[in-house]
């Protein structure tokens, strides 16, 4: 058997060369690359179609369609007695709040006593005037005192006319003691208590909407009054997030000359919900046209204009000019860009840079994959 030549020194150094090669390169093979370590997640959407309501969205506050103030007729009167209160809904001709007729009464009784006076006498002046009628041109009586007797009844019939006047003058202010609702609807506001005296207070005693209807007063800049007119649709978004369905009514004839905006009256359903003071705001449905779309957060701008971080098929980020359009609920259009179905950071965020290598996160609400 033979005996194995003793390695030599550079034998040694050549093996153990070979080893650490071999050992480096196994590690290579587990270890990923550095660009997949280096890979950050981030949130993506695409570029899609999108309904943007003609980028007009108004806001404005919720008013009555026809307000209508009521005040009582007759001054110097004290409350006695209220009738509703505010968020009650009245027929026309209801009694809202009475005054207290004392006084009045018995100026009625007074001058129903004096009419009654007044009618004997016309009867008594007219019973002699009737019994000297035909004696004209006779010699029996005097032509003077027939004029006399004829005139006399007249007279104390007129008496009774001009009295008759007066007691109905004060039935009506009786009547008027009652203030009733002049017509049907919602009462908004009572600034009447018990006790106030008629004619002294700086406000109406009740403010009401007629037929309940209220309507958003929105402000429209001057530019898109072109696309305003009567009957366009609108979906108006309440305080509560809530939601309804109204209509533009009236489009106003003037603007603003400070604020260059002009006034639109859009007509809402009648519901508990839609409150005369409160805030809405309204974007119009009839306006509403598809276009691609991203959301604003995706958009960033810096020296040389807006943007988007596109993602591409490997991952990796790169810089698209963009020019925007409209904008409505949250969205831009994109009159200019990546064409839909194009992969896009969700929040383009300054620290992402061109060539950057990124792990795709789809949000939820966008398009995915």
């Amino acid at each position: 058997m033979k005996r194995l030549a003793p390695m030599t020194k550079w034998g040694m150094a050549a093996a153990m060369a070979a080893m650490l090669t071999a050992g480096l390169a196994a590690c290579a093979a587990k270890a990923p690359p550095p660009a997949a370590q280096d890979a950050r997640s981030v949130s993506v959407v695409r570029v899609q179609l999108k309904p943007i309501a003609g980028g007009i969205v108004t806001s404005g506050v919720l008013i009555p369609r026809n307000e209508v103030a009521i005040n009582p007729d007759l001054s110097g009167y004290r409350v006695s007695r209220l009738y509703v209160d505010e968020g009650d809904w009245v027929k026309a001709g209801q009694p809202l709040a009475e005054m207290d007729s004392s006084i009045l009464r018995a100026q009625l009784d007074q001058q129903l006593a004096l009419a009654a006076q007044q009618k004997a006498n016309a009867a008594e002046r007219e019973k002699e005037a009737a019994r000297v009628r035909g004696l004209d041109n006779q010699g029996v009586i005097a032509e003077e005192q027939l004029q006399q007797r004829f005139y006399a009844a007249s007279a104390a019939q007129a008496t009774v006319n001009a009295q008759m006047a007066s007691v109905k003058e004060m039935q009506t202010r009786l009547a008027h003691m009652i203030v009733r609702a002049p017509v049907s609807g919602l009462v908004i506001k009572r600034n009447v208590n018990l006790g106030d005296i008629s004619g002294g207070a700086a406000q109406p005693w009740f403010l009401m909407a007629q037929d309940g209807q209220i309507e958003l007063n929105a402000d429209v800049a001057e530019a898109d009054f072109g696309k305003m007119h009567p009957g366009v649709r609108a979906k108006v978004t309440l305080a509560d997030a809530s939601t309804a369905d109204g209509v533009v009514r009236l489009v106003s004839p003037s603007v603003d000359t400070n604020s260059r905006l002009g006034k639109v009256r859009i007509s809402l359903p009648v519901r508990p919900d839609i409150r005369s003071g409160g805030y809405a705001r309204a974007s119009f449905v009839d306006l509403t046209r598809a276009v691609a779309s991203v959301p604003e957060t995706a958009v960033r701008y810096d020296a040389n204009g807006a943007s988007v971080m596109v993602v591409g098929a490997d991952n990796r980020l790169s810089q698209v000019p963009v020019k925007t359009g409209d904008r409505g609920d949250g969205y831009v259009e994109l009159l200019s860009g990546p064409p839909p179905g194009t992969v896009v950071v969700a929040k383009a965020a300054a620290q992402f840079l061109p060539g950057d290598h990124v792990t795709p996160d789809w949000v939820v609400a966008a398009a995915g994959p």
